[in-house]
């Protein structure tokens, strides 16, 4: 991890590399041909589902579970991908206990879901498998589409418009695109290099070009590209990170938790990666489980995860925290941090219980302390960089209708724009939307 000197407690090679191999196994196994059946079988079509209602992207759940069924993944396959071209990553990261799962009458009735993400990834996985894309570039337009941002959002908007035939190039910070998809999400949840073959899949439709390494407002302005290109399309995330406020939080060892997990994601080798013996993790979100699970599948003696307010608030589920429970994981509820000790490296972390009051929290006056030599911060990532001209509302570019900005020609969309949140089901969504807003108007 770039600037992080290493003390004693901070080494890579932990574990041997058949027990790291295992640890950063797939999470959910895919289904095979039969288990896909016997799971679709379970499903009740029914009429009015729930479960649709519940899916960001409003993907026709019992249909592609029915074509399942009848034998049919790659029919099943455009089902999903027609209305969430992302659909491969969606079916191994979303947090489908708290979407689709949950409000399936299996479910209610039940206690036990149609495992439709699992499902959702047979489908798609048969047809990534026979390097088939399943849809066709529209004849050309002429119009050209600037989209800022290779996340979700913004490839979701970039292949959408390739289908009505705009041209399409995307302007991405990193070094390599897919945004919270490449970079941001546990490497357990998306093995063997998942996330950069679905975008090399995607591209496949033709019409859009990628440019790396190329920032708004350090490459090229807003402006630059209104005057260049018929539309802009703003995915740009939310690069900027929460600080901790506390006394200490510039010593040495306390990290941001998203920088963490780009890193591993981005290792070539896991053992070569340095962790901690004693990890504290500060939040209560998908980014903090992330870390702490991983940090203790890379060999870490004590992991805490300590959040300021009561399990039943925490954003990340409860699935995930007993995830992270079952990998040794301590959560602490109800505590806030209050300052960092340490002689310039990070020794301990200092935190007062809280209680919530009429739902604002206060501090009780105990304290404790964790001994610590790695820190990692996640809670909460904020809007670096906007462009001028554009309105922020709640921290987030402002946003009315399917994206549109207060800029004429200028669309955003993901976790930068206001109703953004940091799931990729949500970014593919609003850049799908954007898309076919960004369409009609080009063509008005």
């Amino acid at each position: 991890m770039p600037n992080s000197p290493m003390t004693p407690g901070i080494v890579a090679n932990r574990l041997p590399e058949d027990r790291l191999q295992e640890n950063f196994s797939d999470l959910h196994p895919p289904l095979d041909a039969h288990e896909a059946a016997v799971a679709a079988d379970r499903c009740y079509f029914c009429h009015d589902a729930p479960c649709m209602t519940a899916c960001p992207t409003s993907i026709d759940i019992p249909l592609f579970i029915r074509e399942i069924q009848t034998g049919r993944p790659d029919a099943a396959a455009r089902t999903i991908l027609e209305q969430n071209i992302l659909g491969g990553m969606c079916a191994r990261v979303c947090p489908t206990e708290t979407l689709c799962e949950e409000v399936c009458v299996r479910e209610v009735a039940e206690g036990k879901p149609v495992e439709i993400g699992r499902l959702q990834r047979y489908a798609t996985d048969v047809v990534m498998a026979a390097n088939d894309h399943p849809f066709e570039r529209g004849a050309p337009t002429g119009k050209h589409v600037a989209v800022v941002g290779a996340g979700p959002a913004g490839l979701a908007c970039a292949h959408r418009l390739a289908m009505y035939g705009h041209e399409v190039t995307i302007m991405d910070a990193r070094p390599r695109p897919g945004g919270l998809n490449e970079y941001g999400i546990a490497a357990y949840k998306t093995t063997g290099g998942f996330a950069a073959a679905e975008v090399d899949w995607l591209l496949k439709i033709g019409g859009i070009t990628v440019e790396n390494g190329k920032k708004l407002g350090r490459d090229f302005s807003l402006q630059d590209l209104a005057r260049t290109h018929d539309a802009v399309f703003l995915a740009i995330g939310l690069a900027g990170v929460n600080d901790l406020g506390t006394p200490g939080e510039d010593k040495d060892n306390v990290l941001d938790a998203v920088d963490f997990i780009a890193d591993l994601r981005q290792a070539r080798d896991l053992s070569a990666l340095p962790v901690g013996r004693d990890i504290v993790v500060i939040g209560g979100g998908m980014t903090a489980v992330d870390a702490a699970v991983q940090s203790k599948l890379l060999g870490a003696l004590n992991v805490a995860m300590v959040y300021r307010r009561g399990r039943e608030r925490m954003s990340a589920s409860e699935y995930e925290q007993d995830l992270a429970a079952s990998k040794g994981v301590h959560i602490i509820y109800n505590a806030q941090p209050v300052a960092v000790h340490g002689n310039g490296a990070v020794r301990e972390v200092e935190f007062e219980y809280t209680v919530e009051e009429d739902g604002k929290l206060k501090g009780t006056g105990e304290t404790f302390r964790l001994k610590a030599d790695q820190v990692f911060k996640a809670i909460g990532q904020r809007l670096d960089g906007a462009p001028e001209g554009l309105k922020i509302e709640g921290g987030k570019i402002a946003v009315s209708g399917a994206g549109r900005t207060g800029l004429a020609g200028v669309w955003a969309g993901g976790d930068c724009a206001s109703g953004g949140d940091d799931l990729t089901v949500t970014g593919v969504a609003q850049g799908r939307d954007a898309a076919e807003d960004i369409h009609r108007a080009l063509l008005a």
